[in-house]
């Protein structure tokens, strides 16, 4: 449910409501929250509450450092493992200078951009996410370490599965918020596991990413355990990867489809570093089904993007180089942007590779272009690339190319 200014002042009184919760993210994706108390819900909405950017990483320094929150109301929810009386509920927010111009860096406001350009252009993107975790076993003292809570394999079952109470949990918790999970299951890494989700539009998409990490780590806590987000938490296990799949609004056109894949493709080197941004992604592509290679196919899961087994409005490009590090804002604007590249400029879209790249020949992956092999190489093909510059405020190139 999509709430406006008034029905969430009434909700707040009518629901004992004691702490809200104004929830933003760096550029980094990292979620942070200021807490106002319900006396303070009004001016949050007619003024913006203040904070010190300074303090985080990539927003100002001191000499600059008041920005302003902005409460969107239509993204209310209530944090369902806090305390029925005295509630608490989360609002996404924007990011404001004092004297309300957006901030540069606030990412969640970017892909506002990216959808606002998209449909200026007839085109509405859905996205749907699938993200893989670890659990792992906490020691005497509480403090995460890295054994994993089971030893199960792909979609293996309780009693072999030990996180089958923890997605579970997890599942009920997002219905509680409003979220709803798709499918849940036990990955190929030990104690890995996998939640997807529905299709939505883009920004509740992100929304939701970000939420999903939240409710997983508290869950996990709760229960005795640690969830581990990061791309290669084990060296010799599969890596956490961030799939992300893109789709059209109905009516769905195939052709333009073939576009946006070719958008994607072509500018998939330069946004690298925005979709694999620390130096574990690097240890992670290539290996264990997540790709190394710029291609596409049918279903074929060694390959970049796949178009999965499905029809009509089900049609769409999965995308399986990203991973948990990525900020989801950050990362969904770019693949709207490759994806109006591509229907805007209708580059050639190479044709599907259908071997498994894991096994193949090197007669096959010599004719192949790589991804980034090290975090330092897809800093450098973002900072060469027109396409980047066009589309990314400079603040957020320079963060993340450390210039």
């Amino acid at each position: 449910m999509k709430y406006s200014k008034d029905e969430v002042m009434q909700y707040v009184f009518e629901e004992d409501v004691k702490f809200i919760r104004l929830t933003f993210c760096d550029v980094f994706g990292r979620q942070k929250n200021i807490s106002i108390m319900p006396d303070e819900l009004q001016r949050a909405f007619t003024y913006g509450i203040a904070f010190d950017a300074s303090a985080i990483d990539g927003f100002g320094d001191e000499v600059h450092s008041d920005l302003f929150l902005h409460p969107d109301p239509e993204t209310l929810m209530p944090l369902p493992w806090r305390p029925e009386h005295g509630r608490v509920v989360q609002m996404f927010s924007d990011i404001t200078h004092p004297d309300g111009t957006p901030f540069a860096c606030d990412t969640r406001s970017l892909l506002k951009k990216a959808v606002q350009k998209a449909k200026t252009a007839g085109i509405e993107f859905t996205f749907g996410a699938e993200q893989e975790f670890y659990l792992f076993l906490r020691d005497e003292n509480g403090r995460a370490t890295k054994i994993p809570c089971d030893t199960a394999g792909y979609m293996d079952i309780a009693p072999d599965d030990h996180g089958e109470n923890i997605r579970r949990e997890v599942c009920l918790t997002l219905e509680k918020m409003g979220i709803h999970p798709e499918s849940s299951h036990h990955e190929e890494g030990p104690g890995q596991n996998e939640i997807d989700f529905r299709y939505s539009d883009a920004l509740t998409a992100a929304d939701n990413a970000l939420t999903f990490r939240r409710v997983v780590q508290t869950i996990a806590q709760l229960g005795g355990m640690a969830a581990d987000f990061s791309p290669k938490p084990l060296a010799d296990k599969p890596g956490n990867g961030f799939h992300m799949n893109l789709s059209l609004r109905n009516p769905f056109d195939e052709s333009i489809l073939s576009q946006m894949i070719a958008g994607i493709l072509e500018n998939i080197r330069p946004m690298t570093v925005f979709l694999n941004p620390v130096e574990a992604s690097y240890q992670r592509l290539g290996n264990h089904k997540a790709p190394g290679y710029i291609s596409w196919s049918a279903e074929n899961r060694s390959q970049l993007i796949r178009i999965p087994a499905a029809a009509g409005e089900y049609r769409r490009a999965e995308l399986r180089s990203p991973d948990p590090a990525a900020n989801p804002y950050l990362a969904f604007s770019l693949l709207i942007d490759a994806a109006l590249y591509g229907i805007e400029n209708r580059p050639a879209l190479p044709e599907p590779v259908n071997a498994n790249l894991y096994t193949a020949d090197p007669q096959t992956l010599l004719h192949l272009s790589r991804l980034p092999a090290a975090l330092e190489e897809a800093r450098e093909a973002a900072l060469s690339s027109d396409f980047i510059s066009k589309n990314l405020p400079a603040e957020i190139l320079a963060i993340y190319c450390r210039r």
